[in-house]
């Protein structure tokens, strides 16, 4: 496991180093949550900006700027029920998770900035406190990762997650949650409430086999969260049928994240994952300069 995690620390580290170097707002862009300066409007401000106080003293619209935490604390929800224990390519898409949150810790890490975690497996939830530091981040990276296996047959609790990260209230930071995203939205209100205080990023983790059968005949399906089974013939209608379903399922998940104001990064067990991090980040970042939506 060590070697593991050091040889992940070491590719992560390698491809994004330079990167961001601790600049959250490339991560997540958006407003700080201290008080700045109000300068004249300017086309393509935030609106929700506006400093009516100061419109009205200078007869002519002004924003209110806002200046960046010096010190960033996020929290991480990752989920690690069993639906995640599952993947046919390059690796499952819990391994996956746990890369994703080392991403997230380069991302963020540096000039005091602090990161946590609340981790369930759906037996129940585990924080780890927010702290900074190399040491911690890797301690960090190593307890999650070595979170235990729940068993088939148990379902995990997305909104008992989020809510976890909402009570008790926290200074404003960073909230990212690290799941595939499977099953009903419930979880929905839950985040819109954490986003009230928080930014949002999603890290969504999917499998092939999470958006399509293989044509390979008859299969056994299997559900990890309710231990349910399932011989199917994969027909051509079946295959169109499950597709078709995976995609509206996975449009609905995206419309929710809009909704509620969070950033929404996708990562594929079949995809050079770093490479995706590295497009979503540079994007972001085009987005928050003013060259491009992010």
């Amino acid at each position: 496991m060590e070697v593991a995690l050091r040889a992940l620390e070491l590719s992560v580290r390698g491809r994004l180093d330079g990167l961001l170097q601790g600049n959250h707002l490339g991560l997540v862009p958006g407003p700080g949550s201290e008080p700045g300066e109000a300068r004249a409007y300017q086309p393509g401000d935030d609106v929700r900006r506006m400093d009516w106080a100061v419109t009205a003293r200078m007869a002519e619209p002004h924003i209110r700027q806002t200046v960046a935490d010096r010190e960033l604390e996020t929290w991480v929800a990752m989920d690690l029920s069993p639906s995640l224990d599952f993947g046919t390519a390059a690796c499952d898409k819990r391994e996956l998770a746990v890369a994703a949150l080392a991403a997230v810790m380069f991302l963020t890490s540096g000039g005091g900035n602090r990161i946590g975690a609340v981790v369930d497996n759906g037996t129940g939830q585990h924080r780890l406190p927010a702290r900074g530091g190399a040491a911690h981040a890797r301690a960090l990276l190593k307890k999650v990762a070595e979170t235990p296996r729940a068993p088939e047959g148990t379902r995990g609790d997305l909104s008992g997650l989020l809510e976890s990260l909402r009570r008790p209230p926290r200074r404003r930071g960073l909230a990212v949650v690290v799941s595939d995203f499977l099953g009903s939205t419930e979880w929905q209100r839950a985040l819109r409430g954490l986003g009230a205080r928080h930014s949002l990023l999603a890290i969504e983790v999917i499998d092939p086999r999470d958006v399509e059968l293989p044509d390979v005949g008859t299969v056994l399906l299997s559900d990890p969260e309710t231990g349910r089974r399932r011989e199917v013939h994969t027909t051509p209608v079946l295959r169109k049928e499950f597709a078709a379903a995976a995609a509206a399922h996975r449009e609905d998940v995206a419309r929710v994240l809009r909704r509620a104001g969070c950033a929404h990064l996708v990562l594929r067990t079949d995809s050079d994952w770093i490479a995706d991090v590295v497009r979503f980040v540079m994007a972001r970042k085009r987005g928050w300069s003013g060259g491009g939506a992010g």
